[in-house]
C-alpha cells in the first residue's frame, strides 16, 4: 500500500490552519463567554442577596401584624397607623 506523498504537506498545513483558526476565533469566544458567566453569576448574587432582604422585610411585617392579631389588649388602630408610617420613615433616613 502506497501512501500519496502529498498526504504529509497537506496535513502539516491543515495542523498550522487550525493552530490560527483556534488562537483567532475560538480562544476570543472562550474568554468572551467565561465574562460572559462571570456578570450573569454577579447578577445572579445580586438579586439572590435583594430577594434575601426583601424577605426578612415581610417576616418582620407578619411578626408585627401576628402580634398586634394576638394582643387582645392592645391599641389596634394605633399600631396599624404606626406601620403605615414606618416606610416613610424609613425613606426619609
Amino acid at each position: 500500500m502506497e501512501i500519496n506523498p502529498l498526504i504529509i504537506p497537506i496535513l502539516g498545513i491543515s495542523c498550522g490552519v487550525l493552530a490560527v483558526i483556534g488562537g483567532v476565533f475560538v480562544k476570543p469566544w472562550i474568554k468572551f463567554k467565561q465574562e460572559q458567566l462571570k456578570v450573569q453569576t454577579e447578577m445572579t448574587a445580586e438579586k439572590a442577596a435583594q430577594y434575601a432582604a426583601h424577605t426578612e422585610l415581610l417576616e418582620k411585617r407578619v411578626r408585627v401584624l401576628e402580634r398586634i392579631v394576638t394582643d387582645k389588649g392592645a391599641d389596634l388602630a394605633g399600631q396599624i397607623e404606626d406601620l403605615r408610617d414606618e416606610p416613610q420613615k424609613k425613606e426619609l433616613n
